[in-house]
């Protein structure tokens, strides 16, 4: 019966101490914040000025910006803008994503992150979900395709 008692109480403590372990505050959020866009699916910008016909050689590609579709998902909208010279994508921007609280904020400055350097990195649209951030990566994935298919 003593033993019982013991292991009640060596139990009981090692919760009081368990839920009182304080966990360190989320790094914070190192995205901009979301611009508010009323045209989905915008076109790219106006090219830019031809070279002189007296240039030798092909012209260096000119950079344009590419808006894709909002896509709205269960946590909110998503849409991103491409950077692309030539047929390389060199920047991919954040216009809207989900950030209604601090969950939103945590997990988003983890996995954008991952998400924009993925797709700098394979070129294309075919990037790997981030675990916890189901929505955001589907709905990346799908902005990031039509903003592609304008290209």
């Amino acid at each position: 019966m003593k033993r019982v008692i013991l292991t009640i109480l060596i139990t009981i403590a090692g919760l009081v101490l368990l839920l009182q372990y304080k966990t360190p505050a989320p790094p914070a959020l190192a995205l901009p914040p979301p611009v508010a866009s009323t045209t989905a699916g915008a076109g790219t910008t106006p090219p830019a000025a031809a070279p002189p016909a007296t240039t030798s050689g092909p012209a260096p590609a000119q950079p344009r910006t590419l808006i894709g579709d909002t896509i709205d998902t269960e946590q909110g909208p998503v849409q991103v803008q491409v950077t692309m010279t030539g047929a390389a994508i060199t920047d991919v921007t954040m216009l809207q994503y989900p950030n209604g609280g601090g969950r939103d904020q945590e997990i988003n400055s983890v996995a954008l992150p991952q998400l924009v350097a993925q797709a700098l990195a394979v070129q294309s649209a075919a990037v790997d979900m981030v675990s916890g951030a189901t929505y955001t990566s589907e709905g990346f994935i799908q902005s990031l395709q039509s903003a592609l298919d304008q290209a």
